[in-house]
């Protein structure tokens, strides 16, 4: 197949892109780099240098390529930064997604795998979570996500668009010469491994009050090449199917002091901590169920132990930094 990936620059984008590639498949990425570098590339992609924003350079790309499908996953990512600008995440999530969803009705281009998030779910009122469990966000962020599916669905029922949208938890570790590279780095697994390198002086915890075992939130971890097969399976089920949602984790828990401990056993270091007043719109626990996603396409974790993902982070991480 021939494939387009927005913001294929990026941590998730660029290693679904590297699949894509091994699986034989073509694949154009089409990034602006707010966030990445030319270099992170895969080698053997073409790569379009560009805005979603652009709508003449969207409808251009996707007409020099008739492609089998677009996987997207260009977007603000920063669940803080959006409770202090959320005009930015509706702009760059929502709109530009909009431009992308237009300019591919107008070029006859109508399979789209979408980048999308446990952060649609807010506070879950149970746990683990299922698809059919309430879309509250509690941030900008999220609701920015969840805009775009209600968009989806529309473009299902009226122009029979075909979609998956998978709503991802906590994505960490890294295949083999690429892992998160975020600039700058805001998620919590890259960010302690900084401090086991000396990058950093300490690792913030915010909030020690949150209803849990030890008072820090608790998050599903996925390792993002188990996430990146997701997105091969949903992409090849929209042959036969017209709309999907599914959740990605690992139906796993861990605290924030949890997931500190595990990366002092696989480094060895010290990891100092310091202890910080909660951030707004912050749940304190989202756990996923996939066992929808399992049921229908297969699909399964097979690196669900937290030291084995947090080891793949810190073995790229050190060679990211020789």
């Amino acid at each position: 197949m021939n494939i387009l990936v927005t913001g294929g620059a990026g941590y998730i984008g660029g290693t679904v892109t590297r699949m894509l590639l091994a699986a034989g498949h073509s694949v154009t990425v089409l990034d602006n780099l707010c966030h990445s570098k030319r270099s992170a590339v895969a080698e053997g992609a073409e790569f379009v240098f560009g805005d979603l924003a652009d709508r003449p350079l969207v409808e251009k790309t996707l007409k020099d390529g008739r492609f089998d499908g677009v996987m997207h996953f260009a977007a603000l990512i920063e669940a803080g930064e959006s409770m202090k600008k959320p005009e930015i995440y509706f702009r760059n999530n929502t709109a530009s997604t909009l431009t992308l969803l237009e300019a591919m009705l107008a070029t006859g281009h109508d399979r789209l795998v979408f980048s999308s998030t446990a952060a649609c779910y807010g506070e879950p009122e149970t746990t683990p979570i299922d698809e059919d469990a309430k879309l509250q966000p509690t941030n900008p962020y999220g609701e920015s996500k969840l805009l775009v599916e209600h968009m989806l669905r529309w473009m299902n029922l009226i122009h029979n668009f075909k979609y998956a949208s998978l709503r991802y938890f906590n994505v960490a570790g890294a295949i083999e010469g690429y892992g998160e590279a975020h600039e700058p780095e805001s998620h919590l697994i890259p960010l302690i491994l900084d401090v086991a390198l000396g990058r950093r002086e300490n690792i913030k915890i915010f909030g020690r009050d949150y209803p849990t075992k030890d008072g820090t939130c608790i998050r599903d971890y996925i390792h993002v090449r188990d996430l990146a097969e997701a997105h091969l399976l949903a992409l090849e089920a929209l042959n036969h199917n017209s709309r999907l949602i599914y959740n990605l984790g690992n139906g796993q828990g861990f605290t924030v002091l949890e997931v500190i401990e595990s990366v002092r056993r696989v480094t060895g270091k010290p990891i100092p901590v310091e202890e910080h007043e909660r951030r707004p719109g912050d749940p304190a626990v989202l756990v996923a169920s996939s066992e929808k996603i399992k049921a229908e396409l297969g699909w399964k974790p097979h690196l669900a132990e937290l030291d084995t993902i947090i080891a793949s982070a810190w073995e790229w991480h050190q060679r990211r930094y020789v």
